[in-house]
Formats: structure tokens, sequence, C-alpha cells
């Protein structure tokens, strides 16, 4: 009995101690995060800032953070040098045929990894895996030809079909597929189901946050696409947005850096209304996939 009341007053010492090293912790974190955040951000509210300002004044030291006297005529001017609007379309085109190619064949081969038993299945999605250690420039030069061979050079289907199927689409779509239940397939089988329909009409209606999560990943990563349209495309009426802006910077560089930032500014805001759109089911299909 003494024992126990003299390891009270230990504990009870003890407690502060472990709520001040916990307070502690959250403030280290929250303000790694919180200079992680500036990091990322500073570079865009320079970029909005100085879109708004004239050449002379883009590169002021200390830099102006908030333009006194904001030349929206910038944004107009993007317009006037360069057809962007053609360039935009050809964005939404390309972007959009590769989002929908992926979210159907990723959804599907997901599935079938993760719920159908066939030989090979484990060693077929290793190979698939692997594809993702592999860098596109040691690629494109086969990937040239291909296109090449089939008469698609310079055309933004050059651009689609190569980028229908993903490695990293597949795992995602496949981790999320393995938390589900079988028995919901199995017993759609015994009632003499497919395995389309019981894809179809079970488990993709359920997967509708790691689809949205792929679409908004899917979008970014094409819809700011630079290396592949450079070697693609040689016309200007095939340009997507990335590689139209390019031609803002006049020769050897020369063009306004203001009239270039509104350019980047105008083709940032699709991905963020995007973003902000689908931000929910965004949140949700990261979390359910890192169960697995």
């Amino acid at each position: 009995m003494t024992a126990i009341l003299d390891t009270q007053p230990a504990t009870t010492a003890r407690a502060p101690r472990r709520r001040r090293r916990v307070r502690i912790g959250r403030l280290l974190s929250l303000t790694v995060l919180t200079v992680a955040a500036a990091a990322v951000v500073a570079p865009l509210v320079w970029a909005l800032a100085t879109s708004l300002r004239t050449p002379a004044t883009s590169f002021d030291n200390p830099p102006q953070w908030i333009p006194t006297d904001p030349v929206w005529s910038n944004y107009q001017a993007v317009f006037d040098k360069v057809p962007l609007t053609g360039f935009f379309l050809n964005s939404v085109v390309v972007t959009g045929l590769i989002v929908v190619g992926q979210l159907i064949t990723s959804t599907m081969s997901g599935y079938a990894f993760a719920m159908v038993r066939f030989r090979g299945n484990k060693a077929l999605f290793a190979i698939i895996l692997a594809t993702m250690m592999v860098p596109i420039q040691t690629t494109i030069i086969p990937v040239f030809l291909i296109i090449k061979y089939l008469g698609l050079t310079d055309s933004r289907m050059a651009l689609v079909l190569p980028a229908v199927g993903g490695a990293f689409g597949t795992f995602l779509m496949r981790q999320y597929f393995l938390q589900m239940p079988r028995e919901l397939g199995e017993a759609a089988r015994v009632d003499g189901a497919s395995h389309f329909q019981v894809f179809a009409r079970i488990y993709a209606p359920m997967a509708r946050a790691p689809m949205a999560t792929l679409a908004v990943l899917t979008f970014s990563a094409y819809w700011n696409e630079f290396f592949r349209p450079l070697i693609f495309l040689q016309s200007t009426d095939n340009f997507t947005l990335p590689l139209g802006l390019v031609t803002l910077q006049g020769n050897l560089g020369t063009g306004s850096i203001s009239i270039v930032l509104a350019g980047v500014i105008i083709a940032l805001i699709p991905s963020v209304l995007i973003f902000l759109a689908a931000q929910r089911y965004f949140v949700e299909g990261i979390v359910a996939g890192s169960f697995r």
C-alpha cells in the first residue's frame, strides 16, 4: 500500500512534463508546416504580383508583393500576342480524353488485379509497377516511332493514346478495391453475374472517391505537361497551353516577364478550380487508399 502511494506523486509530476513535450512537438510541427506552405505559396504570390506590374518594376529589390497600381492590361496582352483560346481548347481536349481514358483503364485493371483470381496476377502487377521506375526520356523515341508509324505525328491523338493507361492509376485503384468486401462480388457471381457486371453495378459506384482522386492527379499532371508536346507537336495550331505559353517569351527570351506570368496565372486557374471542386473526394480517396 505504501509503495502504491509513493508512485502517485512521481506519476503526477511526470504528467506536466509529458503535456509540455506534446505542446512543444505540436508547435514544432506547426512551424515546419508553416515554413513549407510559405515556400510553396511564395512563388505563386510573386508570379501573381509580377503579372500585375510593368516589366520595369518586375525585379524591384525588395520585391513588391502587393502592386499599388495593378496593370490589368497584361492579361489582355496575352490574348493579343498568342492564340491563347486555341491553346486552351487543345489542352482541354487532350487532357479531358486522357483523364477519361485513365479512369476507364485504371479502374478496370485495378479491379481485375484486386478481385479476379488468375494465373500470373502478382507477376503481371509487379511488371506494371516496374514501369513506374522507367523515366519517360528513355521511352520517348520508341513511342515517337510508333506514333509516326501510325501516322499520328503532329496531332493531339499523339499525346492521348500513349497516356491512356497508367501504372500509378492501376496501383491506386487496386489498393482501394482490395479494401472492398469480396462477399458482394461472390454473391453476384453465384446469381449469374459476369465479372464486368459485378464491376459496373457493384464496385465501380463504390469507387467514386478514388476515381475523383485519380482524375484530379491525372488532370494536374497532363494539363501542365511540356515534354511530350514539345517532341510530338510541330504546328502552332496543335500546341497545348504549356507549349504555347513559351512563345510569349519572344526571341531569346526577350518578351515581357509580366505578360509571360499573366499567361502562367491564366493556365493555373483550371487546375485550381478542379481541385477545389473535387477536394472532398480527393481527400477521401487518399485516406482510403492508405489503409491497406
